[in-house]
């Protein structure tokens, strides 16, 4: 069924921005999107507790700056509940969306009731570009999808899955096992180009290690809240 907007003021997507402590690179990260809001595209920011400057530097820019428990999951949860389109966009503030991505995401979720963009990792790291090759082929075999690669949802279809799992870290791993019983995601050939930090920052082999034993444990059954703590013990 094709997508269509509840209401004829209804914006054609929500863009729906997790924030923390993004001072640094906020501003930079929502001036590309201002020509979309002009074109009929809503842009929430949902703050989790920024003790930076990040909400000052962040609502003359977005149509709603929303304050939030800390937490992805919870931030995104709100921003989809206050959203006024039909079709939800999930997108990291270290991540850029490409040309035509509110065509692309229209024109997939006219098929689709969920897709995601392959990703090109930016950074320091002669290995990012093995990296994204990595994310996205792992993600076309398993039609699961990270919050990296942007993940657009229609609303319906969201409030069936129960939102994003109210956990810690692998929300968005979650959501895709549950989406992909529906219908396997659109994957979009088109590029989001996300920040590769996490890699220049921990070194390209040690995270994709840990990336990968921390999926497998989640795989095997352990919690996202232990997960999170070895995680963090990992960084």
């Amino acid at each position: 069924m094709p997508l269509a907007n509840l209401y004829a003021d209804a914006p054609t997507l929500s863009i729906i921005i997790p924030m923390l402590n993004e001072a640094a690179s906020i501003q930079a990260a929502l001036a590309p999107l201002q020509g979309l809001r002009e074109a009929g595209t809503e842009i929430i920011v949902v703050d989790g507790g920024s003790h930076d400057n990040s909400v000052a530097l962040a609502t003359p820019l977005v149509d709603a700056l929303l304050i939030s428990e800390p937490g992805r999951a919870r931030q995104m949860n709100l921003g989809a509940k206050c959203a006024r389109s039909d079709a939800l966009v999930f997108l990291h503030a270290d991540t850029r969306l490409p040309p035509g991505a509110v065509e692309l995401i229209t024109q997939a979720l006219n098929t689709h009731c969920w897709g995601r963009f392959d990703i090109r990792l930016e950074g320091q790291s002669r290995w990012l570009p093995l990296v994204s090759q990595m994310m996205n082929l792992r993600s076309r075999l398993t039609g699961i999808a990270t919050g990296d690669q942007c993940l657009f949802i229609r609303r319906s279809t969201f409030a069936a899955m129960g939102g994003f799992p109210d956990q810690p870290l692998m929300e968005d791993i979650e959501l895709s096992q549950r989406l992909k019983r529906q219908q396997r995601p659109a994957c979009l050939h088109a590029k989001v180009v996300s920040s590769g930090r996490r890699w220049d920052t921990g070194g390209a082999w040690p995270t994709i290690y840990l990336m990968w034993r921390l999926r497998y444990r989640y795989w095997r059954g352990v919690s996202a809240h232990q997960l999170i703590k070895e995680y963090h013990h990992a960084r």
